[in-house]
């Protein structure tokens, strides 16, 4: 799904507005937990999702994430890298890295803090919090809430669509080279690579995968 969705936004690099939401009640529960793993511990899951993030980040023209239901892990992710978020009513947001013993990309943590402030970026990742459609109003993790997320966010992307084009994509490609003039290090993101491959080279990452898959709470052991 990942190489798709940064296929279909290679081979249309025209539209004046995109938007991304979910089939049936969800708008993304996360990475397939149980099939991403090989049997001798590859992942081809996580290159393939960060080149699908990167392709939303700098995709000329805004990307409006229409969030119909809960996006959980992943999804909250893909969110995040989205320009404007609409959230259902309904809808819940987590990052449930910690149960599972995932660790988030350096570009994914630095996304994160920079949308909802440091204070909430430690709430998601260092206690699991999950958030309700309000919440997330209410922190800047969403910008508008709606009972027809879908509807809504068709709208925003039809205004934008009649807009100037040039303004519009330069104002995004702006607020982009702004966002990386405050971006990581290499020393902090080598660091947090280093921590990120620790942490998907552990046990307890074995043993994460196994409880989900078992539907059984993980006995982790810091190993």
């Amino acid at each position: 799904m990942c190489d798709a969705i940064r296929a279909e936004l290679r081979s249309n690099r025209d539209l004046r507005a995109v938007v991304i939401t979910g089939a049936g009640s969800a708008f993304c529960s996360g990475a397939d937990l149980v099939t991403r793993f090989d049997g001798e511990g590859g992942d081809t899951f996580r290159p393939a999702f960060e080149k699908m993030l990167d392709a939303v980040v700098d995709y000329a023209a805004p990307v409006i994430a229409a969030i119909n239901g809960p996006a959980m892990g992943a999804g909250m992710q893909l969110a995040v890298a989205c320009d404007i978020r609409v959230a259902a009513l309904g809808a819940r947001l987590a990052i449930p890295g910690g149960k599972l013993g995932v660790h988030l990309s350096a570009k994914n943590i630095w996304r994160l803090a920079s949308l909802v402030g440091h204070g909430n970026a430690r709430d998601f990742l260092l206690a699991g919090r999950v958030v309700n459609s309000d919440e997330a109003l209410h922190m800047g993790l969403v910008q508008r809430l709606s009972d027809d997320a879908l509807g809504t966010a068709l709208g925003i992307a039809g205004e934008i669509a009649a807009f100037a084009p040039l303004t519009v994509q330069g104002h995004k490609r702006s607020l982009n080279l702004v966002a990386e003039a405050t971006a990581l290090n290499k020393r902090a993101r080598d660091e947090i690579e280093r921590l990120e491959e620790q942490a998907f080279a552990s046990a307890d990452l074995r043993e994460g995968m196994a409880a989900f898959t078992e539907k059984r709470n993980p006995n982790f052991t810091g190993e």
